[in-house]
């Protein structure tokens, strides 16, 4: 164990060099003066061209950050660590997470330097400016400082390793000033191994530092996450990768295309160091003294050049099957992967969709030239529900074609799929032409308007027959109850919107006094869920009459529901109730009504004219449901709209139907409701 004392500038000398068989973590060893010739008198040949002295580093590890001025893209964790330095407040433990490639291992190296950082002359302190020229950075730099431990927490996951880190924090440093523990992918701890950690990093020795890095953030436990000061590193946007690629190229005295730069950029997807790995590849790709071409990046990414996508997406929008096969045969001879293909497409009919929806992005220079013109062009002519549906097909299609023994066929199949598609209008489209989309005149109500501006009064209003809750001839509403589900019953009449405030001192007065069994039913909803699970589905009501009501039970039911329920209407009404059991059948249970009206308003609409045009225009498309906002919570109109018929009766004895969507025709033709696929003005039309 060294003293503070060891570390001046008299030690430095004593420290060993970095070895000479290779380069440390973070680059080349500064080379090393050539010794002078002696003088003669005639010059020496020039010697043989000698194998290189060092191994080729690639150029991720070549050009690894060596301070936080190098780091591109993380601006906010430069920031705070920097300010950390300055004010002192420098954590014990930090988490940083992030996608792979872009810095968090090479940040732990930075930050352990900047620690142990003693500067030119031996007497610095922790700076965010580590000099690297002092003992402790070349040592750091060289990979061979005892107080800077990397372990991969991959393989050093077991109660173990864990244990010998807490054996070793105990001693001081023996060389630098921090004892400093780079844990890297620390998500692959076992739980044991994490809990085994937890006291020393909550209180770890003054000297040491405990630096974590993941790409899993959500498998590090919060009780780790708790203890550390956490670092969330970005993705690279392409601008400064394309910029730190093009530096980086210079310096290799490499030559690259803009357009294959921003392949590589693109294909990087934010992480430096896969953007680097494949700029050396593509480095390497052409002979010496050629350029990197795009037409190589392209080759050697596998990818469909941008203006063959055009190309497929055009051809498949206008339906023109040859045309599409030709250029899936085109992107096969070229070498491009089905599934890449697809993909490229998908993210076409993405940009295409912002495009249309975001005029303004076409002037985005972040996006290839190929795509701002030809894909405006494109986006002008399709509207939203196609591009829509075209993301769709193509979506499933890439799982298809990665499940698929035969790539090429199942890519093939997909476009065949889209094109087909291109031909077919949307669905809006067909109910447009079905109800031949009559402009409502000014001042008329919304279409889909109804009672208390819900929607509209269903397929009732649309043929001629009242809605629920509404007096014939579409005059004011009906007076009375209306049961509905989460509380007492509300007045069906028209009311403002908001109800009135009652000063604070006053009492909410007591609920009206129900008037059928189902307004009854609705003041359990709330209250009393057990209760009104078993007034839904287990009583048959016999007889109502204000104060009182006989019901029958099933087995099923409580033996004490009567108690239940008087004690239930005597707290919401303020009134005492009557409440008895009969062994008469009485009238089908709520649920049971509700099943039958459900099924009588399917067969009503499955027999309207424009349905069957839909249906026939969509084969095997299927009712699933009819809604109606004139209904109760129970799918029943009010038993008082129509007094004395059954429930979806009108006065004649024929099954009427409501639906909110409403889209039967009335008597002025109107369709009355609005397309499912309707969208703002503008957007639904080139």
């Amino acid at each position: 164990m060294t003293s503070d004392t060891d570390l001046s500038t008299d030690a430095a000398d004593e420290l060993p060099e970095p070895p000479m068989e290779g380069p440390g973590l973070f680059g080349d060893p500064d080379p090393a003066p050539a010794a002078a010739a002696p003088a003669t008198a005639a010059a020496p040949p020039p010697p043989a061209p000698a194998e290189p002295s060092q191994p080729y580093r690639v150029l991720a590890r070549k050009y690894r950050p060596q301070d936080f001025n190098d780091l591109i893209g993380q601006e906010a964790l430069v920031r705070t660590l920097r300010n950390a330095f300055a004010q002192n407040r420098v954590a014990h433990a930090f988490m940083l997470t992030g996608v792979r490639g872009v810095g968090k291992t090479t940040t732990a190296r930075i930050i352990a330097r900047a620690l142990n950082c003693i500067g030119p002359d031996g007497k610095g302190g922790p700076t965010a400016d580590p000099c690297g020229v002092c003992p402790e950075c070349r040592a750091i730099l060289a990979d061979r400082h005892p107080d800077v431990l990397e372990l991969d927490a991959a393989s050093n996951n077991s109660v173990d390793n864990v244990r010998e880190i807490r054996e070793a924090v105990r001693f001081r440093p023996s060389q630098g000033r921090f004892k400093v523990y780079i844990l890297d992918e620390v998500h692959m701890l076992s739980g044991a191994a994490f809990n085994a950690l937890l006291k020393t990093l909550e209180e770890p020795p003054p000297q040491v530092k405990f630096l974590f890095a993941t790409t899993e953030i959500r498998k590090v436990p919060a009780t780790i996450l708790s203890r550390c000061q956490r670092f969330d590193l970005r993705r690279v946007p392409q601008e400064t990768l394309r910029a730190h690629f093009a530096a980086i190229a210079a310096k290799e005295g490499a030559s690259i295309e803009p357009e294959a730069l921003a392949m590589i950029a693109r294909a990087a997807d934010g992480s430096v160091r896969d953007g680097l790995s494949l700029l050396d590849q593509a480095i390497a790709m052409p002979t010496e003294g050629e350029a990197v071409t795009a037409e190589g990046v392209r080759d050697m990414l596998g990818l469909a050049d941008r203006a063959l996508v055009l190309d497929l997406m055009e051809a498949a929008m206008r339906g023109d099957l040859p045309a599409v096969l030709a250029g899936m045969d085109r992107a096969h001879e070229r070498g491009a992967d089905p599934g890449v293909v697809l993909a490229d497409l998908a993210e076409l009919t993405h940009t295409l969709t912002r495009f249309r929806a975001v005029p303004g992005l076409r002037g985005d220079t972040s996006i290839p030239e190929a795509e701002r013109v030809r894909g405006g062009a494109l986006a002008e002519t399709l509207t939203i529900p196609v591009l829509g549906r075209a993301w769709q097909v193509l979506l499933r299609g890439i799982g298809e074609v990665a499940e698929s023994p035969d790539r090429r066929a199942a890519a093939e199949m997909v476009l065949i799929r889209l094109a087909h598609l291109a031909e077919m209008p949307t669905p809006g489209e067909i109910v447009r032409r079905l109800s031949g989309a009559q402009a409502a005149p000014a001042g008329a109500a919304p279409r889909g308007a109804g009672p208390a501006g819900g929607a509209g009064g269903g397929l009732a209003s649309a043929v001629g027959v009242p809605a629920i809750g509404g007096a014939p001839g579409g005059g004011a509403p009906v007076g009375g109850l209306r049961a509905v589900a989460g509380g007492a019953a509300v007045m069906a009449e028209a009311a403002p919107a908001v109800a009135p405030v009652l000063p604070p001192e006053t009492e909410a007065a007591p609920a009206p006094a129900p008037s059928t069994f189902r307004e009854v039913v609705a003041l359990a909803s709330g209250r009393k869920p057990m209760l009104h699970a078993h007034l839904v589905h287990s009583v048959h009501l016999v007889r109502f009459a204000e104060g009182r009501i006989e019901l029958r039970t099933r087995p099923d039911a409580p033996r004490d529901l009567a108690g239940q329920l008087t004690a239930l209407l005597h707290e919401t009404t303020g009134a005492r109730w009557t409440v008895s059991l009969s062994n008469a059948s009485g009238e089908p249970t709520i649920a049971e009504q509700s099943r039958e009206a459900k099924a009588a308003r399917l067969e009503v609409a499955g027999t309207h004219p424009l349905v069957l045009a839909v249906m026939q225009a969509f084969p095997g498309a299927q009712i699933r449901e009819v809604r109606d906002a004139a209904l109760d919570a129970y799918g029943l109109p009010p038993p008082d709209a129509l007094p004395g018929l059954a429930p979806g009766l009108a006065n004649d004895g024929e099954p009427v139907e409501e639906d909110e969507v409403g889209y039967l025709p009335s008597d002025d033709g109107d369709p009355g409701f609005a397309p499912l696929d309707a969208e703002p003005a503008g957007m639904d039309r080139p």
